[in-house]
């Protein structure tokens, strides 16, 4: 069991199902500055096979949370919790029986809920990938002053058609194939990236020792990957979660959520996500804008499709560093919090990575 971890029960919770749970408990890890510091909080919200380990040791956001990174762990109090039921913690006891028993909007409730009985004042920023942005954009709504900005990536307020498609086929492949979690993965990878990416990674290569093509071997090592560290009952509760991710369920339209949200709005799609279209971001965006709202889209340029968000850093912490009132640093090393040189014109800024 993962000794970094912390834990937090919320109590008689009754799930938007109408389901009653005695006991919720949640796992967490704090990174950087104490929570109580005073230090600005960032809660990290993640995607359908993450967990709360976001930076450090096999922190799978490495590439953007750290020391001297986007958000710096010298400069915020991090958060990252475990969606309840994901079997980070490789108990058993701790899977749910019922996943269909949650939606989005409960994980968000679970998460905010939380973050105020551990002694978070603030979210000042709660950002997430995929899944995890689908979490935010709930966290919006449900908190309003609490939140101070959302950072959705890769994500959208809502499932859209090809989103629900997509989990039919992988409802279907768990609860039907031989080898459920190992089909469904090999399945979902071929959403998360896109054909120009595995042209460049592959080529039409082989892999001589297996006698196939290196892209079928790397489909089907991604699916004993998965099986090796997941639970079955983990992803149908994953799935489950992505089918029912909508803002707006119960609440009215679009423009009448939008209105509720409190929070400054930043969403940073990929101009080749296959999975959550850059189109349906910028029509949200469009809807915020005729509002009034507060909203920026920014979009990642990349070959690699949905999972651009875990690799292309460089960009991400480029679009962000305003958001994340980053520093500016000049090429003769020198730096002001206000991003301006204060050497000759000859040194050029750029943004901090």
């Amino acid at each position: 069991m993962n000794s970094d971890l912390n834990y937090i029960t919320i109590s008689d919770y009754t799930t938007e199902t109408g389901a009653l749970y005695n006991a919720i408990e949640l796992s967490y890890e704090v990174f950087g500055k104490e929570i109580g510091s005073g230090a600005p909080v960032v809660l990290v919200c993640h995607a359908l096979t993450g967990n709360s380990k976001v930076t450090g040791e096999k922190g799978w956001w490495n590439g953007i949370i750290g020391e001297g990174r986007l958000v710096d762990t010298n400069h915020y109090t991090i958060i990252g919790f475990n969606i309840p039921g994901n079997g980070y913690e490789r108990d058993p006891s701790k899977l749910f029986d019922s996943p269909e028993d949650f939606s989005v909007r409960d994980i968000a409730r679970l998460f905010g809920l939380s973050c105020k009985q551990i002694g978070v004042e603030k979210i000042d920023y709660a950002i997430g990938g995929s899944l995890g942005g689908g979490i935010c954009w709930e966290l919006a709504v449900l908190f309003g002053d609490y939140i101070g900005t959302i950072v959705p990536v890769a994500s959208d307020w809502k499932a859209s058609d090809w989103v629900l498609a997509h989990n039919q086929i992988q409802d279907q492949i768990l609860k039907n194939s031989t080898n459920p979690l190992h089909d469904a993965r090999m399945m979902a990878m071929m959403f998360y990236r896109t054909p120009q990416s595995f042209k460049k990674k592959f080529g039409r290569s082989r892999n001589a020792e297996k006698n196939m093509f290196n892209i079928e071997s790397w489909l089907l090592h991604h699916g004993e990957k998965l099986v090796g560290r997941f639970y079955l009952q983990a992803y149908r509760l994953m799935n489950n979660l992505l089918s029912t991710l909508d803002i707006t369920n119960g609440r009215g339209s679009l423009e009448e959520v939008a209105l509720q949200i409190k929070a400054n709005v930043v969403m940073v799609g990929i101009d080749t996500d296959f999975f959550f279209v850059p189109d349906e971001n910028r029509e949200t965006y469009e809807v915020f804008k005729k509002l009034g709202r507060q909203a920026k889209y920014k979009e990642i340029k990349s070959i690699h499709g949905h999972d651009g968000f875990l690799i292309e850093f460089e960009q991400l912490s480029e679009l962000l560093a305003d958001t994340f009132n980053r520093t500016r640093r000049t090429e003769c090393g020198k730096t002001d919090n206000a991003g301006k040189s204060d050497e000759t014109d000859r040194c050029k800024h750029r943004q901090l990575s």
